[in-house]
């Protein structure tokens, strides 16, 4: 879900966190503020309505294109994502520098998690718990017969 930050979208978001498997933090790279907001407001909703340990996180400064205007150097992104277990990216949306690149990656990254592999366990327990043989043993002659004997 993309709410780009929107208050009147706060009611609805803690919703979309339940079940998530990967979640990124986005901010601007020549805005302080928004950056500064991924702590202050973003990294705490995640906390709170998100469950961190089956979650992927990544974490993504955007507008890479401005250099010029930047406020938050790749250093503050890379040390703010190594501080809170996040992978990190640097990206610009305008010339799509590096957003193909985030998505597979995060892709990549809930595919390769613990829940999923969970998941996957799972699944192959309920699929050998629910297997059905359908061969019969012929003592007489020590072969196989296949079908059902029901």
């Amino acid at each position: 879900w993309d709410t780009a930050g929107q208050e009147r979208f706060r009611s609805l978001t803690s919703s979309y966190y339940r079940g998530a498997q990967g979640v990124i933090l986005v901010y601007d790279v020549t805005s302080r503020e928004s950056f500064d907001n991924l702590r202050g407001t973003w990294l705490k909703e995640l906390e709170t309505y998100a469950d961190l340990d089956d979650l992927v996180l990544m974490v993504v400064g955007n507008k890479v294109d401005l250099e010029a205007e930047r406020q938050v150097s790749l250093e503050d992104g890379r040390q703010f994502s190594k501080n809170i277990s996040a992978l990190f990216m640097e990206s610009s949306a305008k010339t799509k520098i590096g957003v193909k690149a985030i998505f597979d990656e995060l892709v990549r990254k809930i595919l390769n998690s613990p829940i999923m592999t969970r998941e996957k366990d799972k699944e192959q327990a309920i699929a050998q718990r629910n297997k059905v043989s359908l061969q019969k043993d012929d003592d007489e002659f020590g072969e196989q017969e296949t079908g059902c004997s029901c």
